[in-house]
């Protein structure tokens, strides 16, 4: 997937609330520099409320995702389902990148260990 194809551009849309939905591949998981994550898979859902000033951000991302295993340095798959809709800008931006802020979303909500389950 293209990184460029979740950018949203603020200035662009009308007043009021848009749905995003998309995936996050294998590709796009297993790309990014200095991640815990080998790959995945993960469909996302954003929306986005906007008003005049500012706006409401939700993201939500369910999937699997792979990393490595503490214990044995395999590859092991961890599910995610999480959801946050508490963003916070400095100021507010001109554009945002939905997968970049999907990502962050799945990094926060691995488990802090990555084990196999016993047996």
């Amino acid at each position: 997937m293209d990184k460029k194809s979740h950018i949203v551009a603020l200035d662009s849309l009308e007043l009021g609330s848009h749905v995003f939905d998309f995936q996050l591949d294998n590709t796009y998981l297993s790309e990014i520099e200095n991640s815990e994550l080998l790959g995945g898979e993960a469909k996302v859902e954003a929306v986005l409320n906007l008003r005049e000033y500012d706006f409401d951000l939700r993201i939500a991302v369910k999937g699997l995702v792979q990393v490595t295993c503490d214990r044995c340095l395999d590859e092991m798959d961890v599910a995610i389902d999480a959801e946050e809709s508490e963003w916070e800008w400095d100021e507010q931006p001109k554009q945002l990148d939905l997968g970049w802020l999907a990502y962050e979303l799945i990094i926060v909500n691995l488990p802090l260990v990555h084990s196999h389950q016993d047996g």
